[in-house]
């Protein structure tokens, strides 16, 4: 009987030894639960205030005063910008427009068409860019431009939300060049209560997103024509590998008109 209740009391004082110990193992998923949620949260706050401080930065409106450069660049996306452009151009705030990023469908005449007064300066000095895919490619294919006619400062032309990355890849592909900020303000890209439409708060985020990776990649890579991280960001080579030479309209009609086409 003795020997019986040392046993019974040894049992008594272990369940509460085992209880303990399962209670702990239930806890340890809480803690993890509470503790990635904790992350998740202070990563939403972290990125919510630097949405704010990118929009925060973006030119609210188009600059009164223009200084002259030797050349402008505008890159693609809304029609505008190459209207603002050519502006500028026939303002003489640059000698040469390159606008970058072209469709492989649009041809000089269709820019004349939509720009009838400025139909002789785009004829005599604009350059149409059709390799550039996106807005690595458009550093690239800008460089190049900028080499072959010896440009050593350039007028940036794109939308106000646009700028920070473009000005970010500009920078990194051309460092020693003078870059002057151009930005175009449209209506649904204005700053003021952004936060209260869902369609500015849907624009600027990810371009937010997309300002932070150009900045990232360009801290790791020494050249974007030979960097694997833009082909990663772009889901492909930032610039088409077809020679300027046989790409856009003018050599789809030059094939045309010789009965027979050569593939690059």
């Amino acid at each position: 009987m003795i020997g019986s209740s040392h046993d019974d009391l040894a049992m008594m004082r272990a369940r509460p030894a085992k209880a303990e110990r399962a209670a702990g193992v239930r806890r340890w998923p809480r803690l993890v639960g509470y503790g990635l949620a904790g992350l998740a949260a202070a990563g939403a706050l972290a990125f919510g205030i630097g949405v704010v401080d990118f929009v925060g930065r973006i030119d609210p409106r188009e600059p009164s005063v223009v200084p002259r450069t030797d050349a402008i660049v505008v890159v693609t996306g809304g029609s505008q910008r190459i209207g603002d452009a050519i502006g500028l151009l026939g303002a003489d705030r640059g000698a040469r427009l390159l606008i970058s990023g072209v469709n492989e469908k649009t041809s000089r005449e269709e820019l004349a068409k939509l720009n009838p007064a400025a139909r002789e300066l785009i004829a005599c000095c604009v350059d149409l860019d059709y390799r550039a895919r996106n807005t690595i490619g458009n550093a690239i294919e800008a460089r190049r431009w900028v080499r072959r006619h010896d440009f050593r400062s350039l007028l940036v032309v794109t939308s106000n939300y646009h700028m920070p990355r473009v000005m970010a890849e500009f920078a990194h592909a051309m460092p020693q060049l003078r870059l002057v900020a151009h930005p175009v303000v449209t209506e649904h890209a204005e700053t003021a209560g952004w936060w209260q439409r869902w369609s500015t708060v849907r624009l600027f985020a990810p371009e937010y997103v997309k300002y932070l990776a150009a900045r990232l990649r360009s801290t790791f890579e020494a050249d974007p024509e030979t960097s694997r991280l833009s082909v990663i960001v772009g889901g492909r080579k930032p610039v088409s590998p077809k020679p300027a030479g046989l790409i856009g309209p003018e050599y789809e009609k030059r094939t045309r008109l010789g009965g027979h086409r050569t593939d690059a």
